[in-house]
């Protein structure tokens, strides 16, 4: 964290050169693990294809559809989907990089979409590949591609693997870590949050030093005292809940404010954002009632923030008034 915190102060350049490198040597064993272990899969593995259901539906711990674990937690394709959800986390903050984009209007979209596309290929042959290679109960859950290639007899593979799972989590700190302070300065720059903090811009390297310092320190605390399940489903439910206000913002935006400018235009609107928001919620709802609670306790810290200090600075209250 404090190697990534530091390029990340650095400079917009240095992050993006060093990110660079970091997903061509993820894509690299990617497209390794995929082209090899293709000439192991054995279809029996797939069968059946979905051995615990495709709901996994829960409504604050009740389920509604699917079947539960022993601990009360929803499990089935919907659950799953809804745990592995952070693996998608890396596009939106796409968006949040579009002042550093020599052309957003073109190339916002065009990044969003095309990485989404890519990126869900290559999730589903690897995870088609691994348990079509070795049954799905059999992989271990903490190394299941090393343990499948060292299963058919390719252990030497596994430094290959390992290094490019380190490069693969060091690619997705740099991202997350280089959208959240940029979050943080557009507040600052709306009065939520303190500008000689949050929106200070080092006059050097043109970026927001401090918010970026204060943010490592924070993830490196987190990551360091809490355990990895519970940050992973914070981070799945928080995302998803912003989701659905960015969907349900689109509708109320396009009927209160019709003439605003759009560097980005939603297309097919009500049927796009109105199905991000139920999608959404139902992800939502496929995971443990524990995230609930979490959220509920993160969102307070959030108002809390905005109704002590963001409300009485906010720059468009001021202006309106």
């Amino acid at each position: 964290m404090a190697i990534i915190t530091a390029v990340l102060v650095k400079g917009i350049q240095e992050s993006a050169t060093f990110n660079g490198i970091m997903v061509a040597i993820k894509v690299a064993a990617v497209l390794f693990v995929i082209g090899v272990g293709a000439f192991f899969i054995n279809t029996t593995n797939w069968h059946p294809f979905a051995p615990f259901g495709w709901t996994g539906i829960s409504f604050f711990g009740h389920r509604v559809a699917g079947m539960v674990d022993g601990g009360g937690a929803p499990i089935g394709t919907m659950a799953g989907a809804a745990i592995i959800f952070f693996a998608y986390i890396g596009f939106d903050s796409v968006s949040t990089h579009a002042e550093e984009a020599k052309n957003p209007q073109r190339d916002v979209p065009i990044g969003i979409i095309v990485s989404l596309l890519v990126c869900t290929v290559l999730y589903i042959a690897v995870v088609a590949v691994l348990t079509g290679m070795v049954k799905f109960d059999q992989l271990d859950i903490n190394a299941p591609v090393s343990t499948a290639f060292k299963q058919k007899g390719m252990g030497w593979a596994e430094g290959l693997i390992a290094t490019a799972g380190v490069a693969g989590i060091t690619s997705v700190l740099l991202v997350m870590m280089l959208s959240g302070p940029r979050v943080f300065l557009a507040m600052a720059r709306d009065g939520l949050l303190p500008k000689s903090t949050f929106g200070d811009v080092h006059p050097k390297f043109r970026t927001p030093w401090k918010s970026t310092i204060l943010v490592g320190v924070f993830v490196g605390a987190l990551a360091g005292f809490l355990p990895i399940d519970a940050l992973l489903h914070l981070a799945n439910i928080g995302t998803l809940l912003a989701f659905v206000i960015v969907c349900a913002a689109v509708l109320i935006m396009r009927k209160k404010h019709p003439e605003a400018e759009r560097p980005f235009r939603c297309p097919w609107v009500p049927f796009v954002p109105v199905m991000g928001v139920l999608t959404c919620l139902m992800l939502m709802f496929s995971l443990p009632v524990a995230n609930w609670w979490r959220l509920i306790a993160w969102l307070g810290l959030g108002f809390a923030i905005y109704f002590l200090y963001g409300k009485k600075h906010s720059v468009m209250r001021h202006s309106a008034s």
